[in-house]
């Protein structure tokens, strides 16, 4: 190919680029109907982006219910070795899982939840996961944590009495 062959297919690329940018600009401002339909296809897809992310949310929210009460039934230790051990591990692991990423949040909080429900004094130990532990990790262990006393109200055999 010649030098000027490119430089005309450069200029043909740049100049139809500039035009659909003229064109597109001078609808935006003069079409009464061009404008409302960029501004209804704003609005759907705001709404579909706020649609997905409360889904996610959703999501997250089932998903941090079904571990705590996983971790629930699998139970915790009662001796005090066991306890001892069970929490250096799941510390560990939490630890662990916290450098791997996002992805692994909620089983790192997880892991920080089972340490916490065998730790002696447990108002301490948030005020250390406060200092050491990523903010979203914290912030899905408290929600945890919220779903903990949720899941203890819905496993109460007696009747609960709404009028």
């Amino acid at each position: 190919m010649q030098v000027s062959t490119i430089v005309l297919y450069g200029a043909a690329t740049a100049f139809a680029l500039t035009s659909d940018a003229a064109y597109f600009d001078y609808k935006r401002r003069n079409d009464p109907n061009f404008r409302r339909s960029l501004k209804k296809e704003k609005k759907l897809h705001a709404k579909a982006q706020k649609a997905q992310a409360n889904a996610q949310n959703e999501n997250q929210r089932e998903a941090i219910h079904d571990a705590v009460r996983q971790a629930q039934m699998e139970g915790f230790p009662t001796d005090v070795e066991e306890k001892e051990a069970y929490f250096m591990g799941a510390v560990a692991r939490g630890e662990t899982l916290c450098a791997e990423g996002p992805e692994a949040a909620i089983e790192a909080a997880l892991c920080f939840y089972r340490a916490l429900k065998v730790y002696p004094q447990p108002q301490d130990l948030i005020s250390i996961y406060d200092k050491t532990v990523p903010k979203h990790v914290l912030d899905i262990l408290a929600e945890m944590l919220a779903v903990d006393h949720t899941v203890i109200a819905e496993d109460d055999d007696e009747p609960s009495h709404i009028e």
